[in-house]
This record gives structure tokens, C-alpha cells and sequence, in this order.
């Protein structure tokens, strides 16, 4: 920044003006002490101020985006690194793995020969679980059984075509976490008629329940102690419950971070997720939307997803990590970087880290309308075979 300018040097003396004063007739020159108008004192500085404190302004707000830049290379160079290496021998499927299923296998868009075409799909590779969209929730915490006319035919369907799958109920809803519509948790009426939603599920013959509710910020209190309640209900109906779970925060405390710039946390604190996978029999994390733009990157990412995941979830509790089986381009989630191979290497990478024999654990690939034949076949070559 350049230096302040000192004051207005006075004339210099004229001749024969011992006194310093200005030659007769002549105007008086401005000095620093005196104004031309009023003769009042005035510092010539004060019309250069506000120039130099909009240039410490830009000056500051230059350092803070250099540093933010720097941060960000920082992170994403970390990505990638954590993406090098090889994985473990042994890190495949442990026969595991699920697959979230669209509603028209339960409101009569889909037939048999769909259903012989899936088991056809789903032979041979880790598949156990698969999660039937069969909602979504009322706001307060209903579910209409109109919402799922085809489920007992589908259930026997798939179990005649896949003996030994499991079929649970896919119910979702938002909730009001960041506006005034949805799902209230605090409410112990809202959450009274979720439970109610769930004996009807369970009485229509799914062997579990899987709860999608979003946004659920770090913390939420509510939200445990509907899961207490919901996994008393599915044990004493010897069924499973299920969820699927945020991100865990790359950093520690990003979530605050995130919420008090966007409004929208996003991620859940590593404690905060352990707290919710030792309420449930599963947890499938939402491992997709990273806002990672490259394969490298997206794959390091859910490499480090897998292992926070697996340091707090306990071996009692399924842990499976999502797999992208659709293809979007949007702000938070890029096609050409989200891509399955690069997150099956991340899990394997992962899990070869932290917990190379974890028995409970599997991917959960979302989702089956979106699905192509590539990301079946690589899911088959880089988790299955």
C-alpha cells in the first residue's frame, strides 16, 4: 500500500518577503491549516481516506479468497492421495449389499416377467436387501395403504424368484428441519403415526422397514428417540430396521461450517452418525451428491467416507456405503465424476484401511431405474467378482 502524503508545503517566499507572506495582490495559497472559503482547518489527507480504506477492504478480501482457494487445493490435493494405493485382497462382497427400488414395483406398473428379469439381474451378485419405495409419508406421519396395492404380490414374487432376498419398505418424506413443510419430529404425535405407518408395512409382509428422511441435521434429537422407538417396533415383529445416513463431515465441524454459510448442513458430525448406527440393524450411507468433479477425487472421498463410517458404527450393525447407479449433472453432484467404479476402489480402499474384515458391511446401489448396463458391470467386475 503506497505511503500518506504530508501536508501542502506553504509558497515559497517571493522577493524582497522576509515575512514569508505572498506578493501583493496575489490570491492566498490553500495551506493545510486554512481553507480558501472559510479559513477553517482542514487536513488535505481526509479526500484520500475512503480510497485507502476501499483498498483495504479488496486487500482483505483478496487474502481471505487466496485462502480459501489454498484450503480448498489443500482438501481436493488429500482426495486424491487417498485414493492411491491398492486395495486389500478379500475386500468384495461379503454377500451383503442392497438396492433401493423404485415405486412401481408396488403401485401395479410391473409384472412378473419384471420380476424374472430383476432376479435374473440380481443372481449371482452380493444382493440381499432390497429397499421397495412404498411411500411417501404424510406430513404428519401417515401413509395411505393405497400407496402400496401391489406389495404382498411383489413380496412373493421376488421370494419365489430370489429365495432368501429380503424386501423391506422404502419410506421417505422431508422434514421441516429448513422451512415450514414436512415431517415435524418433535411432534410425539407425528412421530406416533410413523410408528403407526410402520406396523401396517410390516403387517403387509415386509421384513423390515428403511427410513430416508431429509435434511436431518447433525444433533437432532428427535430423530433418535424416533428410532428407539421405531427398532423396539420392528424387533418385536423380528424385522429389520433400516436407514439411510448422511455424509460424515471431511473436516471436523463442517457441518456448522456449511449450515451457518448455506442454511444447510449437509453433513452429520462422526459422533452423531455413530449415535444413530447403533439405534438401527442398518445404516447405507448417502455416499453420492460429494460435489466432487472427478473420478479421482470422488473416489478418494468415499474412500475417507468408509473409513469415519466404519470407526463408529459397531460390528453388531450392517454398515453399507451407496453406490451411484444414476447420472445427473447438477450443482453437488457431476456424472463424469461420480461414476460406480470410482467408488467401489474408494470403499475397497476404505475398508482395507480401517477394517479390512468388517463381516457386516456391503454397498447399497441407488438406484434401479436409473441403472445402466455399465454400472452393473462394474459393479459386478470391481465389488462381486
Amino acid at each position: 500500500m503506497d505511503a500518506e502524503t504530508g501536508p501542502v508545503k506553504r509558497a515559497e517566499k517571493g522577493p524582497g518577503t522576509d515575512s514569508g507572506t505572498e506578493p501583493s495582490g496575489a490570491e492566498p495559497t490553500p495551506t493545510a491549516e486554512t481553507s480558501p472559503e472559510k479559513g477553517t482547518a482542514i487536513d488535505p489527507r481526509a479526500s484520500r481516506r475512503p480510497h485507502h480504506a476501499l483498498r483495504r477492504t479488496l486487500t482483505a478480501l483478496s487474502l481471505v479468497l487466496l485462502l480459501l482457494v489454498l484450503a480448498l487445493l489443500t482438501a481436493e490435493g488429500a482426495l486424491r492421495v487417498n485414493y492411491s494405493g491398492e486395495p486389500a485382497p478379500g475386500t468384495r462382497t461379503r454377500g451383503q449389499d442392497a438396492l433401493w427400488l423404485g415405486h412401481a414395483w408396488v403401485d401395479g406398473r410391473k409384472s412378473e416377467a419384471d420380476v424374472r428379469e430383476l432376479a435374473g439381474r440380481l443372481r449371482g451378485t452380493g444382493i440381499r436387501d432390497l429397499y421397495v419405495h412404498s411411500g411417501p409419508l404424510e406430513d404428519d406421519g401417515t401413509l395411505p395403504g393405497a400407496d402400496y396395492p401391489k406389495a404382498r404380490w411383489l413380496i412373493g414374487a421376488l421370494h419365489r424368484e430370489l429365495p432368501g432376498v429380503r424386501v423391506q419398505a422404502w419410506l421417505g418424506d422431508v422434514v421441516a428441519s429448513e422451512g415450514p413443510e414436512g415431517l415435524r419430529l418433535e411432534r410425539p404425535a407425528t412421530r406416533s403415526a410413523i410408528l403407526g405407518s410402520t406396523r401396517r408395512i410390516l403387517a403387509a409382509g415386509f421384513q423390515g422397514a428403511h427410513f430416508d428422511l431429509e435434511p436431518l441435521h447433525s444433533g437432532d434429537r428427535d430423530y433418535l428417540t424416533l428410532l428407539d422407538d421405531l427398532h423396539t417396533l420392528t424387533r418385536a415383529h423380528h424385522a429389520l430396521l433400516s436407514v439411510a445416513a448422511h455424509q460424515i463431515d471431511p473436516l471436523p465441524g463442517f457441518h456448522s461450517f456449511w449450515g451457518a454459510t448455506t442454511g444447510h448442513p449437509k453433513w452429520w458430525s462422526q459422533a452423531y452418525f455413530g449415535q444413530v448406527a447403533r439405534r438401527v440393524d442398518q445404516i447405507a450411507v448417502m455416499s453420492y451428491d460429494t460435489m466432487q468433479p472427478l473420478p479421482s477425487l470422488y473416489g478418494g472421498y468415499v474412500a475417507q467416507q468408509t473409513s469415519l463410517a466404519l470407526e463408529v458404527t459397531p460390528g453388531s450393525t450392517q454398515l453399507l456405503m451407496g453406490l451411484p447407479f444414476y447420472h445427473e449433472n447438477r450443482f453437488g453432484h457431476w456424472a463424469r465424476g461420480e461414476t460406480v467404479p470410482a467408488a467401489v476402489r474408494g470403499v475397497r480402499l476404505g475398508l482395507s484401511r480401517t477394517d479390512a474384515g468388517r463381516a457386516r458391511f456391503g454397498v447399497a446401489l441407488y438406484v434401479d431405474f436409473a441403472a445402466t448396463d455399465a454400472d452393473w458391470r462394474a459393479y459386478r467386475e470391481g465389488w462381486v467378482e
